[in-house]
């Protein structure tokens, strides 16, 4: 038996108390912050959109800071406080929480609730990020395209609250299973970064054929055929929910309940920052009944190998002498026709794709190598959490 399990067969034998919120703590809910308010130095201050993208379950410093003056007139947050998220633009988002564990008084804005409480900060801090309280706030949110749980609707959701004793013996089971999870997950970051360069010096050199004679140059025009005429855009409000993605040119930006395309297809970006900051790629295929927007060009190859030779190679290669505007960059067709390609025979082409299929596997594959190992250590964690955080109810 753990030492958790003793406690409650001694402390709560018939089960653990369950409570509403609002009957362990005090929800405050302040005035408006805008990143606009911030500044250099001053005041600690949590922004809602920072709470789940950069602080986690919870942190002991602020990174970003508001003046005095403007200060005053928002929701204090003391050591021990906890900030949950109330607005976003999508459920995940607000479904998210944050404990204040720092020495110093800091505020948050309007779009999050403070909860003052007598409990174990830490112990609440792991609860609110489980499935048990996702579902039950859920039950909470309103809207559509802007997601809100009022600080009312907060206080009626309840939490199981064990006593003490129970709660920091849990915070010291989760807090030494967090940091050796930190640590073996840094190692494995670590790997994957080793091979994301590996991958990139082999696909580097395998793909430099300059200057070499026994290669034949051709546009992209010449290798692929170009299906953008049958693109059709539809706005959001038009579009009926379904099955298929819909494709943008970045990725799939929602699902439709019907298709333009039916095959395995590159789409290459046509416009958009990511064409100049190249933070994702911007050539990438598609397969099976699909439908594309006209922020995507759309081109067809004779085989798998043709089309993932040419995806990998435009990935690999500064597209910026092909793109126009600044401020709204853009890959227009005949800008895309004319970027030269280079066209080893066939067999050459099949060995350079299946070398790196293999490496791209090991990066980038959610079910193979190492992303699935990452992801398999984030999983087995959340699964630990969330059995230490379930209890019969009294």
């Amino acid at each position: 038996m753990s030492r958790i399990e003793e406690l409650i067969a001694e402390l709560c034998p018939e089960g653990v108390e369950f409570k509403a919120i609002g009957d362990i703590g005090e929800l405050v809910r302040g005035n408006g912050m805008p990143k606009s308010d911030f500044v250099e130095s001053g005041v600690g201050c949590i922004h809602y959109g920072q709470i789940y993208t950069y602080y986690g379950i919870w942190t002991k410093k602020t990174i970003s800071f508001i003046s005095t003056e403007k200060a005053e007139k928002l929701a204090k947050v003391n050591p021990g406080d906890l900030v949950i998220t109330n607005t976003s633009e999508n459920i995940e988002d607000v479904c998210r929480a944050v404990a204040w564990i720092g020495d110093m008084q800091i505020v948050t804005g309007g779009h999050a609730t403070v909860l003052k409480h007598n409990q174990d900060p830490k112990y609440l801090s792991y609860y609110l990020r489980t499935p048990h309280f996702f579902t039950e706030k859920r039950k909470h949110a309103t809207g559509t395209k802007v997601i809100d749980v009022s600080a009312k609707s907060l206080a009626k959701i309840r939490v199981p609250v064990p006593p003490l004793e129970v709660q920091r013996e849990i915070v010291r089971v989760l807090d030494a299973f967090t940091a050796l999870e930190a640590e073996l997950e840094a190692e494995l970051e670590a790997e994957l970064e080793a091979r994301r360069r590996q991958y990139a010096y082999y696909r580097d050199r395998l793909l430099a054929f300059n200057g070499r004679a026994d290669i034949r140059w051709a546009t992209l025009g010449e290798v692929a055929v170009n299906l953008d005429s049958q693109r059709r855009p539809v706005t959001k409000s038009a579009r009926e929910a379904g099955e298929f993605p819909y494709y943008g040119a970045s990725g799939v930006v929602d699902y439709v309940s019907d298709y333009i395309f039916d095959g395995d297809y590159l789409l290459v970006s046509e416009d958009g920052a990511n064409l100049l900051a190249r933070t994702t790629p911007i050539a990438f295929s598609i397969s099976g009944k699909t439908w594309v927007n006209n922020h995507a060009h759309v081109l067809q190859f004779n085989s798998y190998e043709e089309r993932r030779f040419v995806e990998i190679y435009l990935n690999s290669i500064d597209l910026s002498p092909y793109v126009s505007g600044a401020a709204q960059p853009k890959l227009n067709q005949a800008n895309l026709n004319r970027i030269p390609i280079p066209t080893p025979p066939l067999e050459e082409q099949a060995r350079i794709v299946a070398i790196l299929d293999k490496f791209d596997a090991l990066v980038n594959d959610l079910t193979s190598g190492l992303p699935a190992e990452i992801n398999g250590r984030r999983q087995q964690y959340a699964h630990y959490r969330d059995r230490l955080l379930t209890f019969a109810e009294r």
